[in-house]
Parts: structure tokens; sequence; C-alpha cells
């Protein structure tokens, strides 16, 4: 009955990603590839079906948007609180309760500490799709302890599958609301020196000879969500020299005080300074080339550097998922955007014989 309602990363294959998700999935995929990311396990798309029938609301739902016009702002807020409200307000079905805290305690084991504390992260069964982007729709929660606390947010990450955003988006997109369904991530959580996202290409032009990092301090929200300009870091490929650095003013961070992750306003030389030495830089570039390779098409990384781990195992990745912008165009022959009268003296010379031998 447990593996109804959890799987392990471990445990995770593309097979999956309908009951799971398209974070989870990748996280599994990860892991098998032995790629550097913190343990943790999926609750599956069955636990948020069961507790939609257990509250006996899943035809309230169906109601609630049917017919819905999206472009009526006023209408689809209201609409979408009282689904998140009823979705928080059922008592979680008690076998889905005790699957998830029986494994959340297995973590504990696993990392040898207790009450470990988690990120809850949503997991949608239409994130990550080739024709569209749901990234960032979803809730996500830092640093949660406690079984209890892990199943509470598990609810609140059901519930935001329908915040204003993620209702709009899908409606315009042509997505059946009751036909995408909601996965959790419940994984270790770490202490992050520094954080942010990599792209396996030039995002300004789509060249695939270059890895881009985009950095900040403390965890990374502040650069997924756009809060913070970011220090940008552009390395080559494969000699894995950096060729561009920009570091630039970095006006807050997201860290720990306590269990609580907070917001701070940074001045001073720590917000001028580089969030990432070069050997971190190159680390993190060859994790996101790795994670390319293993996937076959340009990545989308997040990543961190954990402060509790010592280098150069201190990278760890949290999350990829295929690039959606340059990967989607078809790319260039060598002879494109060359003048004729080039391509044509190239090909004469090519042809002659060559009278040096």
């Amino acid at each position: 009955m447990t593996e109804r309602f959890v799987l392990w990363f471990q445990h995770l294959s593309e097979d999956h990603q309908p009951r799971v998700g398209g974070k989870n999935a990748s996280l599994g995929q990860m892991v098998q590839a032995e790629l550097p990311v913190p343990p943790g396990f999926a609750v599956t798309t069955d636990a948020y079906l069961d507790h939609l029938v257990h509250g006996k609301i899943s035809d309230e739902v169906r109601n609630r948007l049917e017919g819905l016009d999206h472009t009526d702002l006023d209408r689809l807020h209201a609409a979408a609180a009282e689904v998140r409200e009823m979705i928080e307000s059922v008592e979680v079905p008690a076998l889905v309760a005790e699957a998830v805290a029986d494994n959340y305690h297995s973590l504990c084991s696993t990392c040898e500490a207790d009450d470990i504390p988690v990120a809850v992260r949503s997991s949608a069964t239409a994130e990550d799709l080739p024709d569209a982007s749901f990234a960032g729709q979803q809730d996500t929660f830092l640093w949660v302890r406690g079984a209890e606390g892990v199943v509470d947010h598990m609810k609140k990450c059901w519930a935001s599958l329908y915040t204003d955003r993620a209702v709009a988006y899908r409606a315009e997109r042509g997505f059946d609301h009751h036909l995408v369904h909601m996965s959790v991530v419940v994984q270790k959580m770490i202490r992050p020196k520094s954080a942010g996202v990599a792209f396996t290409l030039n995002p300004t032009n789509g060249d695939r000879s270059k890895i881009a990092i985009d950095s900040a301090w403390g965890f990374g929200e502040s650069v997924v969500s756009g809060e913070v300009t970011p220090d940008n870091f552009l390395i080559d490929k494969v000699i894995f020299e950096i060729v561009q650095r920009k570091v630039s003013p970095k006006e807050i961070e997201y860290r720990l005080e306590g269990d609580t992750v907070v917001k701070v306003d940074l001045e001073g030389e720590r917000s001028t300074s580089p969030s990432l030495t070069d050997d971190e830089i190159i680390a993190v570039a060859r994790l996101a080339k790795q994670a390319e390779r293993h996937y076959g098409c340009p990545q989308d990384v997040e990543w961190a550097i954990d402060s509790d781990l010592p280098e150069p195992d201190n990278v760890v990745l949290l999350q990829s998922r295929p690039e959606t912008v340059w990967s989607q165009k078809p790319r260039r022959t060598i002879s494109e955007g060359a003048p004729k009268d080039f391509m044509s003296s190239l090909v004469s010379s090519l042809l002659k014989p060559d009278k040096g031998f």
C-alpha cells in the first residue's frame, strides 16, 4: 500500500511521470545517473486523488471551474480561492498520512538525524512539458520539520494546483484542469551558501558551446523568482574556461535563521562580492554538462552550494528540466547566414586541385 502513495527517488523512472510529475521524475533520473542530489521521495498523484475522493470534493472542484471565463479576473480569483480552501479544509486520508509520516521517519533514519528539515515542493503532472512551461506556478515550502508539518504542507502543495496563475495558464493553453494532478516532492534540505540556475547553452543567443550560470547568495528562490539581479557567468563547455563574468549588486538574500527561511537586505561588501568562487563556477558547469549528457538535450538546472559539505563535493543539483526556448528552434548549419559569394568562393577553392604537392 505504501508504494501506491510514496516512491523514493532511486526507484523512479520516466514511466512514473504520470504519477509523480515532471519534477519528481527528473530527480529520480538524476539519482540514477549518479548526479549529486539530496535524498528524498515522491508522494504520488494517487494520494492527491484519494484526498479529493475521501473529502467528497471532486465534483465541487469541477463545478467551480466548469465554464469559467479565465479572462474575468475577479471571477477567476474567487473560484480559485474557493477550490484551494476546499482542498486545505479536508482532512488527509489516514492511509496517506501514515504512508507519508512513515517514509519521512525513514528519511530521518537515512540521514542519521531526528526531524530533519525537508523541502516540500509541488510536482504537477503537466510540468516541464516541451511545449509548455508551468514552472513557478505552484508552491514550494522550505525547512519543514516533523511528519505532521510535512503532511500539512503537502496539502498546501495540492491546493496550489489552483492558484490564479495556474488556472489561467491551463485555460489559455487548453489543458483540462481535471486531468492535471499534483504529486509532491519531499527532499532533505541543505543550507546553501549560494544557489541559482544554469543553462547548458547561452540563453541570449542559443549558443550550445557555452554554459550560463546565474548565482546569488543563500537560497535560490531569489534568483528563480527574479527578486534579485544575480551574478552571471559564461563558461566554455569544452575547455571549461570562464569567458565572461558579471557581478551584480545583490540587494537581498534568503537565508536561514533558526528554523525559518527569511529575506534579509544585503549591504556593503557582501552585496557586491561574487557569490561563487571560480572553482565553484567550474564545478557547477561540469555538473550541468553531465546532466545535459544524461538527458540528451539542453538543460535548465537548479543547483546549490551546500554549506554542510566539504569542497569539492559541496555542489548539489536540485532540479533539471529541458530548456524550452532555444532548444525548440531548428539548429543553423554552418552555411546559414553566410554571404552567397563567400560560400561560392569557398566551394570553388575546395574543388581546385592543390598545386603545392
